[in-house]
């Protein structure tokens, strides 16, 4: 059977639902739906064994903003949209302590640059809040770290973020990363948050070591974008529209490397993106709006 690639846990139930009888049941997964600031939020929970076998994803809970009428522009589709993102979370991250960012991707290749576009937006306080405690006294202390990529730095992401986790001793690590995705239509619509952690280079094929609770000994929660989809994917869906179910899969992921694709206006998207979950992080984790992070970031 082919199989097909996706990072978000939503369309992995999906993908079991299709295929499975119609009077199966996806044992060990709760799901639900619900709407916030008027996007819809589809919430997938792998509550145990079972979950983590039919999804192959691990134990925990999923959570995917719809963000598809965020580029309709309507009246304030940015805040909402901040809003929505941040609402999830701040109902996952600890209440109270220090929070490590990392920020997962490559700069310089659009669809892997969620990561650090989103950093650009987050405000960082531990260092003002160390040098001048009375006044930054109303802030909680957040850090930021660019990871890169491995063919850059020639550190492994984990490597590195393990080594900062041990020296700053953060309450929680958030990771922010690029994704996969099943459909071309949830590329740069969607955003799923969980308290799982993530695996670095997902998005783009390049799995690295797992950014998670048991490598650095602390919660991490991961917010992740799809930017991309797995040609072999997208060709299997399209295929099978066609009326053409039985798929040669050899000949579907012909060729050593995977090959990814996006959207047209990939540039744009990405950044007005970073920029969300970036601000989404701020309401999250400090309890600011929107012209208040305006005046802070300029």
């Amino acid at each position: 059977m082919f199989v097909r690639r996706t990072d978000l846990a939503l369309e992995a139930r999906e993908l079991w639902q299709e295929s499975a009888e119609r009077t199966s049941r996806l044992l060990g997964v709760k799901a639900a739906k619900q709407k916030q600031e008027g996007y819809p939020v589809t919430r997938v929970d792998i509550l145990d064994e079972r979950g983590e076998k039919a999804l192959n994803k691990p134990k925990g809970s999923y959570l995917t903003v719809d963000l598809s009428t965020f580029w309709q522009r309507k009246a304030d589709f940015f805040e909402r949209a901040v809003r929505a993102v941040g609402g999830q979370l701040k109902a996952l991250v600890p209440e109270e302590g220090e929070v490590l960012i990392v920020a997962l991707g490559n700069a310089a290749m659009t669809p892997d640059a969620v990561g650090p576009l989103a950093a650009d937006s987050v405000l960082v306080t531990r260092h003002l809040i160390s040098a001048m405690p009375k006044h930054f006294s109303g802030f909680r202390p957040v850090a930021v770290f660019r990871a890169g990529v491995l063919g850059a730095t020639g550190v492994e992401s984990a490597e590195a973020v393990k080594g900062i986790v041990e020296q700053v001793k953060p309450a929680a690590v958030i990771a922010v990363d690029a994704l996969a995705s099943r459909r071309a239509g949830r590329m740069c619509t969607t955003v799923q948050l969980s308290d799982t952690g993530i695996i670095p280079g997902s998005g783009v094929g390049n799995h690295r070591a797992a950014l998670n609770m048991e490598t650095l000994g602390v919660p991490v929660f991961s917010i992740g974008v799809p930017t991309v989809v797995d040609a072999a994917t997208l060709a299997a869906d399209l295929l099978e529209e066609a009326g053409i179910p039985e798929l040669d899969e050899t000949r579907l992921r012909h060729g050593k490397h995977p090959l990814m694709v996006t959207t047209q206006n990939i540039d744009q998207q990405v950044r007005d993106l970073g920029k969300v979950v970036g601000y989404a992080i701020n309401w999250a984790l400090q309890g600011l709006e929107i012209e208040e992070m305006n005046a802070l970031l300029s």
